[in-house]
C-alpha cells in the first residue's frame, strides 16, 4: 500500500504556520522581567511540535533550528534564565526565519542560508550569555587572542533529564556510563530538586548531573549519545579550552559580572548539513514577513470547519433528499387533485435550498482574527522603529467573514495601521507636551452591523490638518477655492492618487502612494470607507463590507430593455420626484430636495446611454436613493421589479473591466444582468457633469 506524504506534509505545514502564530501572541504578550508559565509553556509547546514534525518529515535544517529556540524557551520556562526584551526581539526575528525555512519547504525551495546562520549565531550568542559578549569583546581588542583558535582539551556537560524521561525507556545511567566511556569523567549530581519521600512519583525523574570530561573527543561523539533524549531533556556541552585561551577570553569581562556567568553554558546546537553550509547571496529588499505570511500561512487553500458546521449541512442534504423523493413520486402519478401538494413540495424545495445555501456560506466563514493576528507584530516593531510608545487594542476578533473577503482586506488593513501608527500617534514628548499619556493607542474593531461587517481603525493621536489639506487640493486642482467642503469631504482628499502632506518621505509611510489603492481595493470588495476626525484628539477610519463576495441581496431595476442590480445595502429608499422638487445647481446638475439636504439625480440612461429607456421626464420615472463612501445621490429609472439574491460573477475574469459594474449574475429566465457599483457610478457621473478630475463625487 502506497501512502501519499503530500497529503501529511500539508497538514504539517498548516499546524506549523498556526504554530508560529501561537509562539508570535505569545511572545509579544510576555512582559520582561515577568514570567506567565501557561504563555510560555504555550509557546514552547508550538516550538516543540514544529520540531518534531519537522524532524519526522526530513526537514532536518528546520528541527534544528528549532531545538535551539526550544532551548532558549526552555530556560526561561524553568526561570533558569530571565525574560529580557532582547531575549524577546531575539525569539521574534526567529520566528521569522523560521516561517521563512517553512515556507520554502513548502514550495519546494531554497531557504536564505545566511540569513538562517546569522540568526542561529544569534540564538547561541543569547545561550551562551555573558560569556559570548565576553568573548566577542575580546576577539574585538585582541584579535589574534588564542581563545578564537584554540582546540579544546575537554568538555563540560550539563544534563537534566526532564520528569517524563524515564517512562520513554531511557536510562539516565547508560548515557553517563557512555560519557564517561569517552575518557576520564568528573561527575556531580545536583539533588537540589528532590521533593519529600512522599511525594516522589516512582516512574518521574528528579536528578540532574554535571560532567567534566578530560579528554579532547569530537563534540559529535557527545551529541550522539544524547541523540534520543534531546527532546526528553535539557542538555549543555561546553568546550574546555586550554588555560591561556580560557584566561584570554574572560580577562576583558565586568567586574559586576556575576561570577556563574562566564561559565554560562553554551546549549548544543545541531549543525547544519555539509551540502547546505555554503551561503547564497542575501536576499535584497522587501519585507520578508509580510511576504513569508501572503505564501505560506497566509494563503492556505483550506479551511478548518467547526464539525457542527458540517453536522447542520448533512442533515440539510438529507432533507433536501427527503423532498426530492416527494416531488419524485408526485411526478411520477401527477394529477391536478395533487397540485396542492406539488405547491407544497415545491415550497419546501425552495426553503431547502435557501437553508442549504446558508449552511454552505457558513462553510466560508473565519473569525477576522485571521487577519488581526499580524498587527500586534507590526505595531511592535514599527513602535520600536519610530521611538514611540503605542497600545493595540484589538475587540470582535471572533466576528466572522467570508474567507475571500479576510484574504483581500489584509493588505489595506496594514496600511491603515501603519498610517495611524506612523502619522497619527505622535512621540511620546509631544504626547506629554500636549497633555496626553506618554503611551498612543490604536483600537482596531470589527462587528457586524446591518448585514455587512464594520471595520474601525482609531488612534487618539493628532488627528488629521484639515487646513493644510486642503491647501494641498486647492495646490493640485482637486478642489476650487469657491467649493464649500465639509470636513468629511476635505479628508476624502487623502484618497487621491499621490496626495501626500507628508513634510519627510519614510520608509514607513509618506510618498503619496497607497491610500487611493486601499480605498479601490474596499471598493472592488463591494464596500466603503470613510474618515471621522478631529485635530488633536485622533482619527477613525471605518471600513463596510459584505459578508461575502458570493452571493448578494440586490434590487431589480429596469432601464429601458435592460435590467440591472443594486446592491440592498446601498439603497437607503426609492420615491418618486416630482417636478417642483427639482433645483439645477452650477456645477452640480440636477438636484432635488430630501428633508434637509439637497441631492444630486443620476439619469441611469445617460450615464450608460441606454437610447430605449422609457422614463425620460422626472415624473414618470422612479428615483432610487443610495449612499456609498458617505455621499448620497438619487439614480433615476425606469422602473422597480424586486428584490432578489443573485450569485455574483466575475465580469473582469469573464468579459473586461466596466466602469460603474461591479459583476453580473444570470437571472431565474436566463437572462444576464448587470450589477451595480454604486462609487463607480457617482464617480462616472461626475466626470460627465464636468467637474474637476479630482472633485469629491455627487455631493451637494
Amino acid at each position: 500500500m502506497s501512502i501519499d506524504m503530500a497529503q501529511f506534509h500539508q497538514v504539517f505545514f498548516e499546524e506549523s504556520f498556526e504554530g508560529l502564530d501561537v509562539m508570535e501572541n505569545g511572545l509579544l504578550n510576555m512582559d520582561p522581567g515577568e514570567v506567565d508559565p501557561e504563555e510560555i509553556n504555550a509557546i514552547f509547546r508550538a516550538a516543540h511540535s514544529i520540531k518534531g514534525g519537522s524532524g519526522t518529515f526530513g526537514f532536518d535544517n528546520i528541527s534544528g533550528f528549532t531545538h535551539v529556540m526550544e532551548t532558549l524557551l526552555d530556560e526561561m520556562r524553568d526561570g533558569r534564565r530571565p525574560v529580557t526584551t532582547e531575549g524577546i526581539n531575539v525569539l521574534l526575528a526567529s520566528v521569522d526565519v523560521l516561517r521563512e525555512m517553512l515556507t520554502a519547504a513548502q514550495e519546494g525551495g531554497e531557504p536564505d542560508q545566511q540569513r538562517i546562520d546569522e540568526q542561529r549565531a544569534a540564538l547561541d550568542r543569547m545561550l551562551a550569555g555573558e560569556a559570548a559578549a565576553a568573548a566577542a569583546s575580546a576577539g574585538d581588542t585582541a584579535p589574534d587572542t588564542p581563545a578564537a583558535d584554540a582546540e579544546p582539551v575537554g568538555w563540560r556537560i550539563v544534563f537534566r533529564p526532564h520528569a517524563h524521561l524515564l517512562r520513554t525507556g531511557n536510562d539516565p545511567l547508560r548515557i553517563l556510563r557512555e560519557l564517561a566511556d569517552l575518557g576520564p569523567t568528573e561527575i556531580v549530581c545536583d539533588i537540589s530538586d528532590l521533593p519529600p519521600l512522599a511525594e516522589m512519583e516512582p516512574e518521574d525523574s528528579y536528578l540532574s548531573w554535571e560532567l567534566r570530561l578530560s579528554a579532547p573527543v569530537d563534540k559529535g561523539e557527545i551529541d550522539e549519545i544524547f541523540e534520543w533524549v534531546e527532546d526528553d531533556c535539557d542538555f549543555a556541552v561546553i568546550p574546555v579550552l586550554p588555560e591561556g585561551a580560557e584566561a584570554a577570553a574572560s580577562a576583558p569581562e565586568s567586574a559586576e559580572a556575576p561570577a556563574e556567568a562566564a561559565e554560562q553554558p553554551k546549549l548544543a546546537v545541531a549543525e547544519p548539513p555539509p551540502e547546505r553550509r555554503q551561503t547564497p547571496d542575501r536576499r535584497q529588499g522587501g519585507d520578508r514577513r509580510a511576504k513569508s505570511a501572503r505564501k505560506g500561512g497566509g494563503g492556505s487553500s483550506s479551511i478548518r470547519v467547526d464539525t457542527g458546521k458540517i453536522d447542520s449541512l448533512i442533515n440539510m442534504v438529507g432533507e433536501l433528499v427527503i423532498t426530492q423523493s416527494m416531488l419524485g413520486m408526485l411526478g411520477e402519478e401527477f394529477s391536478m387533485e395533487k397540485l396542492g401538494r406539488l405547491r407544497e413540495g415545491l415550497a419546501q424545495l425552495e426553503r431547502h435550498t435557501r437553508e442549504l445555501q446558508e449552511s454552505v456560506m457558513q462553510i466560508r466563514m473565519l473569525p477576522i482574527s485571521f487577519t488581526f493576528s499580524r498587527f500586534p507584530r507590526l505595531v511592535h516593531d514599527l513602535s520600536q522603529k519610530l521611538g514611540k510608545k503605542i497600545e493595540l487594542k484589538m475587540t470582535g476578533e471572533s466576528t466572522e467573514v467570508d474567507k475571500t473577503v479576510i484574504e483581500k482586506i489584509g493588505d489595506p488593513l496594514v496600511h491603515l495601521v501603519r498610517n495611524s501608527v506612523d502619522h497619527g500617534i505622535e512621540s511620546p514628548e509631544d504626547r506629554i507636551a500636549a497633555g496626553k499619556p506618554e503611551t498612543g493607542t490604536v483600537h482596531l474593531s470589527a462587528e457586524h452591523r446591518g448585514g455587512n461587517i464594520v471595520i474601525e481603525i482609531s488612534d487618539d493621536g493628532k488627528g488629521l490638518d484639515r487646513d493644510r489639506i486642503l491647501e494641498k487640493g486647492l495646490e493640485r486642482g482637486l478642489v476650487r477655492p469657491e467649493d464649500n467642503l465639509s470636513d468629511k469631504q476635505i479628508f476624502e482628499l487623502i484618497f487621491q492618487p499621490g496626495f501626500s502632506t507628508a513634510e519627510q518621505v519614510s520608509d514607513v509611510s509618506g510618498r503619496g502612494v497607497g491610500m487611493d489603492v486601499v480605498r479601490r481595493n474596499i471598493n472592488e470588495l463591494g464596500g466603503a470607507i470613510e474618515i471621522d476626525s478631529e485635530k488633536g484628539r485622533g482619527s477613525t477610519i471605518t471600513i463596510r463590507l459584505p459578508l461575502t463576495l458570493a452571493i448578494l441581496d440586490g434590487q431589480s431595476i429596469r432601464i429601458g430593455s435592460e435590467t440591472y442590480i443594486v446592491p440592498l445595502v446601498s439603497i437607503i429608499e426609492s420615491i418618486q420626484v416630482r417636478r417642483e422638487m427639482l433645483r439645477h445647481v452650477a456645477g452640480k446638475g440636477e438636484t432635488f430636495r430630501l428633508r434637509d439636504e439637497y441631492l444630486p439625480i443620476v439619469r441611469m440612461h445617460e450615464v450608460f446611454g441606454i437610447a430605449d429607456a422609457r422614463a425620460t421626464d422626472i415624473a414618470d420615472g422612479i428615483v432610487v436613493v443610495v449612499e456609498a463612501g458617505g455621499h448620497k445621490c438619487g439614480l433615476f429609472v425606469d422602473d422597480l421589479l424586486g428584490q432578489q439574491q443573485v450569485v455574483i460573477k466575475s465580469l473582469e475574469a469573464n468579459y473586461g473591466r466596466v466602469e460603474g459594474i461591479s459583476g453580473a449574475t444570470i437571472l431565474g429566465d436566463g437572462s444576464v444582468a448587470l450589477i451595480l457599483d454604486i462609487p463607480g457610478v457617482m464617480r462616472l457621473a461626475s466626470r460627465q457633469e464636468g467637474e474637476p478630475a479630482g472633485a469629491v463625487a455627487m455631493t451637494a
